[in-house]
Parts: structure tokens; C-alpha cells; sequence
């Protein structure tokens, strides 16, 4: 797959790539992908949030877990490097996240 991030680099875990499945499945849209976007900096951190995108840019990066796509535009997966994508349910309520170990 071209612009593929090499295994490792950034871990799309399976529960993650098992929900985005479910979600997909329920929109009955096989084109859709999880978009990582990252906004911010400075004294507060960056803050990352998802979505959900139909299209691959020509600057997205992408990690494929279980046939699920995760995309992560080029100039933001520095950022992102060792972290761990991951799909967390709790007592608060479920949500992706992402882990990092710095």
C-alpha cells in the first residue's frame, strides 16, 4: 500500500480497528477510514481528535490494522511517532484514544 507507515511505528491496535469496523458496517460505507487530526501546541499541548474520511490525500500516511485504515496526514506523523492508537470503554463512557509513551 503506498504511504504506509512501516508496522511499529504507530500501533493501530485491534480493539480500535474492530470498533471503526462496527462503524462502518452500521454506515454501510466500506470507503470510510479513521483520520487522526492533531490541533494545538504551545503551553496546552496538541489535542488529537477523529473523524471519519472517505478519501486518502497525497500527504496522508495510513496504518492498516484487521483491513481498517487509519490516515494520518504526512506533516503530523512525527507527532504521533511510538504512540498507540487504541478503542477504550469505560465506567465514563467509550472512546478512542491515544497513548504515548513520552
Amino acid at each position: 500500500m503506498e504511504n504506509e507507515i512501516p508496522t511499529g511505528l504507530i500501533k493501530f491496535t485491534d480493539a480500535a480497528a474492530r470498533k471503526v469496523m462496527e462503524l462502518i458496517m452500521e454506515e454501510h460505507n466500506p470507503e470510510l477510514k479513521l483520520r487522526v487530526y492533531i490541533s494545538g501546541g504551545g503551553c496546552s499541548g496538541f489535542q488529537y481528535g477523529f473523524t471519519f474520511d472517505e478519501t486518502v490525500g497525497e500527504g496522508d500516511e495510513q496504518v492498516v490494522t484487521e483491513g481498517v485504515t487509519l490516515l494520518i496526514d504526512r506533516m503530523r506523523v512525527q507527532y504521533l511517532m511510538g504512540a498507540e492508537v487504541d478503542y477504550w470503554e469505560g465506567l465514563q463512557g467509550a472512546q478512542f484514544v491515544i497513548r504515548k509513551p513520552n
